[in-house]
């Protein structure tokens, strides 16, 4: 169980009659790009059409009618105002056809191919409103000639990808990319129980068996989460990002500056805050809840109860460098992503069933060869 000092999510919505919410009266608008948004009563939420974005809200009756109450989230979402979006530069977005990333980069660009999977169908791409500014970047670190080197490296360890995979070390291009992150913070206090066992035994040799013996314990514990990332990219995959992760929003963040971005392409944000402060909370909860696992003392336990209460809740927009290299084999996608500050570097290939089969049937064959030299022996 989780508290925090915000009201509750639109779950508690969920005890509305459809009618209720008919005769709310009052517009409400999308916190992400400023559209009108819609209630779907299948999710109980306010949906933006234009965005997508699910908007945390709660219902009540004043005055006889059904109002919208919004969570501090969304009110903070409101209070950015519009000079805090934009990129500070003439800049051109395009989405694309194949991946759906929407990229950004300097107007004078043209005849792009996405840099995310190589597809030429891009198409010019509209908001309702500008984007938030990030409020900070990491600068660039690693160097293509050395993003280049790590890949070259990486596919030389490829033994069981095909021999044409090994080409593309060499012919497919390196692009630079920002991408964005959401960071947050927060501090909780939880407060667990739990049963705890400790083991005993009874008899002894074959008949010896174990027991538990059961002990209810309690404690708390405090903890602060420190810039927990969120990636809003859709453009690179996300197994992918995890890989590489962290970066070191920690200490190396700088002030955004248009001029950090002059030549770059960068992802627009395409998980909206809304949706990542929620994935954000599902990994707080999850970590909580397995340091209050630890904190149980014995051999075995059960029934872990934990009450969670975050405060202090806070959030950034910030943009990340990475490395790409996408690629295209016998029809299927492949991509290999760098971090550009850490040079961890993770990668998707093709296999080649060739080798491997060659590889099952050389091992078949040493296996028959000692099972030889064992029986004569």
């Amino acid at each position: 169980m989780a508290n925090d000092t915000q009201p509750p999510d639109a779950g508690a919505a969920a005890g509305w009659s459809a009618d209720a919410v008919a005769r709310a009266r009052e517009k409400f608008h999308c916190p992400a790009c400023g559209a009108e948004a819609h209630w779907n009563p299948g999710k109980k939420a306010l949906i933006c059409p234009f965005c997508g974005t699910e908007s945390p809200a709660t219902l009540e009756v004043r005055a006889g009618e059904t109002v919208i109450v919004e969570h501090d989230l969304v009110a903070a979402l409101r209070g950015i105002p519009d000079s805090a979006r934009g990129w500070q530069a003439e800049k051109t977005s395009v989405r694309c056809q194949s991946c759906h990333a929407i990229s950004v980069f300097d107007a004078e660009k043209v005849g792009r191919r996405c840099d995310f999977c190589g597809s030429a169908s891009l198409v010019p791409y509209e908001q309702v409103k500008d984007a938030f500014r990030p409020e900070s970047l990491l600068p660039l670190a690693v160097s293509e000639s050395q993003s280049r080197d790590l890949i070259r490296t990486w596919y030389r360890h490829q033994w069981f990808a095909p021999n044409r995979f090994n080409e593309k070390a060499l012919t497919d291009t390196v692009h630079g990319i920002y991408l964005p992150y959401w960071t947050f913070d927060a501090k909780v206090n939880a407060n667990w129980s739990a049963d705890s066992g400790t083991y005993y035994y009874t008899g002894s040799g074959k008949n010896r068996q174990r027991h538990v013996r059961w002990t209810p314990v309690s404690g708390s514990l405090s903890h602060a989460f420190d810039d927990e990332l969120v990636c809003a990219s859709l453009g690179v995959n996300e197994a992918r990002l995890r890989k590489i992760e962290p970066f070191p929003t920690s200490g190396a963040l700088v002030p955004y500056d248009a001029g950090y971005l002059a030549g770059w392409t960068v992802e627009r944000y395409q998980i909206d805050l809304v949706a990542a402060s929620k994935t954000s909370r599902e990994r707080m909860d999850a970590e909580v809840r397995d340091m209050c696992r630890r904190e149980v003392p014995g051999d075995t336990q059960r029934n872990l109860q934990v009450d969670a209460t975050f405060y202090e809740q806070t959030f950034k927009h910030v943009l990340v460098p990475v490395w790409l290299m996408t690629y295209t084999y016998r029809g299927k996608s492949y991509q290999v992503v760098v971090n550009g500050i850490t040079g961890v570097m993770s990668g998707s290939r093709p296999w080649s069933w060739i080798k491997i089969g060659l590889a099952v049937l050389a091992a078949i064959l040493l296996l028959i060869l000692i099972g030889a030299i064992t029986g004569d022996s």
